[in-house]
């Protein structure tokens, strides 16, 4: 929910927000190619720590008919959250909510920095990080899920 918190690869989608044409709606296209998808589910990740259900099944789903139209659709679509990040994080000022963000240490898209950015608005959230990337649950599942218990016992018994 902060836009310092956007990698590198949000620079293209960022152009391709400002001018949507259908040459740069294709440069996406390899972004649902099998090798990319493995990517995002790896990169970052310890050796054999991903099991291969999550990208294989992305990578089905994606390849059904008009199922890239739409994951296109939503990367053009992402620029209305990010018009919206200042009003999300008034509201974290204004209602300081507990919060917990497990966050991949080499998360290439949101990268730890906007983990980081949430201290700004919520001096007491919790922010953690693990040895993983984008989809942090495929490695590191069970410590997450430590993570959130002691974190929502501590919440609710306040």
């Amino acid at each position: 929910m902060y836009e310092e918190g956007l990698g590198k690869k949000w620079e293209a989608r960022k152009a391709y927000w400002k001018n949507p044409t259908p040459e740069l709606r294709h440069q996406f296209a390899s972004a649902f190619s099998l090798e990319t998808i493995i990517g995002q589910y790896t990169f970052g990740t310890p050796e054999g720590s991903v099991s291969s259900d999550g990208h294989s099944l992305d990578y089905y789903y994606v390849n059904l008919p008009g199922r890239a139209e739409m994951q296109n659709d939503l990367i053009l679509d992402y620029r209305l959250n990010v018009a919206l990040y200042p009003k999300f994080q008034k509201y974290l000022r204004d209602n300081q909510p507990p919060l917990l963000a497990v966050w991949g240490e080499n998360a290439p898209s949101f990268i730890p920095t906007g983990a980081n950015a949430f201290k700004r608005d919520l001096p007491n959230a919790e922010i953690h990080f693990v040895p993983s990337g984008h989809f942090a649950l495929e490695s590191h599942h069970t410590e997450i899920a430590w993570l959130m218990k002691g974190f929502l016992k501590r919440v609710l018994n306040k």
